[in-house]
């Protein structure tokens, strides 16, 4: 835990270029000055919210989950967990924290010489107006403690899959990017491997 980091996506990233990689590592701070967003955008990191990063093997992770879909496969877990403590939040394609029809946090993956680093900022408290945040209290270290028990359990991406295929239907009412456009999904249909088809296309997630 860093009471204080410019990215803790970057941070670890750098920690692991230096210290190398033994066991998959976590890196938690409430405030960040320079966080990373999808596409290489900024994160707003106000003071008291939640963000973490996490490195993992690829040979940890469950055989059936492709590199392209672990944003959806990461983001489903805390998005359970948060469901389980009373919260209405909901995961819109592919890596996207929602309540109601605001966003509040979001995922980001990257592969590196076969570690998949994930990053994940979730607003708990307010940002501005153009953001929402958690509609519930929690408590950061039993959230986090409760998400990497699960994570340990290696479940399957089909066991995934199953579930947040009934809530994609929600990601209909909103648009995705797609080659730095925005594009509407009204019409996406959802593949069994986490990719969606639009105009005949079929497109990752790639985040």
């Amino acid at each position: 835990f860093l009471e204080s980091i410019d990215s803790t996506h970057t941070y670890l990233k750098n920690h692991i270029k230096k210290n190398g990689y033994t066991q998959p590592f976590c890196v938690v701070t409430n405030h960040q000055t320079d966080g990373k967003g999808s596409r290489n955008r900024s994160w707003l990191g106000k003071k008291g919210n939640l963000f973490f990063s996490f490195v993992y093997d690829k040979k940890e992770l469950p055989c059936d989950l492709l590199i392209q879909s672990s944003s959806i496969y990461f983001s489903f877990f805390l998005k359970e967990i948060l469901s389980q403590y009373g919260s209405k939040v909901w995961l819109k394609w592919p890596n996207d924290f929602y309540i109601e029809k605001k966003k509040i946090g979001g995922t980001i993956t990257h592969l590196v010489d076969d570690k998949l680093y994930c990053g994940i900022g979730l607003n708990l408290h307010f940002v501005d107006d153009h953001y929402g945040y958690l509609d519930i209290p929690v408590d950061q270290k039993k959230l986090l403690e409760d998400y990497f028990s699960i994570l340990t359990q290696k479940i399957s991406w089909k066991q995934i899959f199953s579930k947040y295929s009934i809530e994609f239907a929600k990601s209909r009412e909103f648009e995705t990017t797609i080659q730095n456009e925005k594009v509407s999904m009204k019409e996406a249909i959802l593949e069994n491997d986490g990719s969606i088809i639009i105009d005949k296309k079929k497109v990752f997630s790639l985040r």
